[in-house]
């Protein structure tokens, strides 16, 4: 019997599907990683530094509950969860340089370039965005199939480029400070974010061998889920600490960003987010019980305070 939509099973154990799941992916990582004796050991000693600070690994973890959607398993797609990890943390090590958003904590921790310098910091980001799409490409090609491996890199290109996180980085960069329309500030979110969140659920079901119908519904609902992830990212830098976050609380406002709660308020951020988890769900309706993990991710996404 198919439970409703919009719920997860009452008996799913989502801290215990996330637990075991990131071990996997942090088991993985410790491998595909270059070990930091290998030359040159400070580049090797950024790139696990800032991977091995931990976080959520969303990212992989919805690559690998996408995969699983489909009737996958973690081992297929392993290789592409820990390059979604990689593309992220590069982002989070461009983001924190002084060019940028000049921070000096991330997830708890002095961030890169106040570790290793500005230099060594910009080049482990290069080397673990270049190693991504080197996992990425031995993971696809595994399948066999040349057509899903070149729409895989090009899924997840997309999804960190100019059409996707890049560019909504530079959109976030040149917002600052000025009056932007709700369509730029949704534009913002959904490439600075939303595209990777979308494409790590389409990567994990893509190789899994998902029908054009299931990823319809993974776009979907990724696109969805993304857009969410970034409005609750917003509201907690106004409402979070930053020992909670692990990184400067308040520094939207310091930079007079183009966030959600700027433009719209508190409470319309948090109905317009609800809304979003809620289509999320619904997206996911015709893969049944076997995509309760990202329904209960998507709960998560909502009420996360970090």
């Amino acid at each position: 019997m198919t439970q409703d939509p919009q719920t997860p099973s009452s008996a799913f154990d989502l801290k215990r599907y996330v637990e075991t799941r990131r071990a996997l992916v942090d088991d993985a990582l410790e491998r595909l990683l270059p070990p930091d004796t290998a030359p040159p050991p400070s580049l090797h000693r950024a790139m696990r530094y800032s991977v091995r600070a931990g976080g959520k690994r969303l990212r992989p973890i919805l690559v690998i509950a996408g995969a699983e959607a489909v009737g996958g398993a973690a081992e297929q797609v392993m290789e592409t969860a820990c390059a979604m990890e990689m593309i992220h943390t590069y982002s989070l090590i461009h983001d924190d340089l002084p060019a940028m958003d000049n921070d000096d904590y991330r997830r708890g921790m002095l961030t890169n370039h106040k570790v290793f310098g500005e230099a060594i910091a910009i080049l482990a980001g290069d080397a673990l965005l270049t190693l991504a799409f080197k996992l990425i490409a031995l993971n696809g090609a595994r399948t066999g199939d040349p057509s899903l491996l070149s729409t895989l890199v090009t899924e997840v290109a997309d999804a960190a480029g100019t059409d996707g996180m890049v560019g909504g980085q530079v959109v976030d960069i040149e917002s600052e400070g000025k009056t932007v329309s709700a369509e730029t500030l949704d534009y913002i979110h959904m490439h600075k974010t939303a595209a990777l969140i979308r494409a790590s659920l389409c990567a994990g079901a893509l190789i899994a061998g998902g029908t054009s119908s299931e990823l319809g519904a993974m776009k979907r609902c990724g696109e969805a889920l993304g857009l969410a992830f970034q409005i609750v990212d917003d509201i907690l830098d106004v409402e979070g600490s930053t020992e909670e976050l692990g990184k400067t609380a308040g520094k939207d406002a310091q930079q007079q960003k183009a966030t959600y709660p700027a433009y719209h308020g508190l409470e319309a951020s948090r109905a317009r987010a609800r809304v979003l988890i809620d289509e999320a769900k619904i997206a996911l309706a015709p893969l049944g019980e076997r995509a309760t993990p990202i329904r209960a991710l998507a709960d998560f996404i909502f009420e996360r305070r970090s």
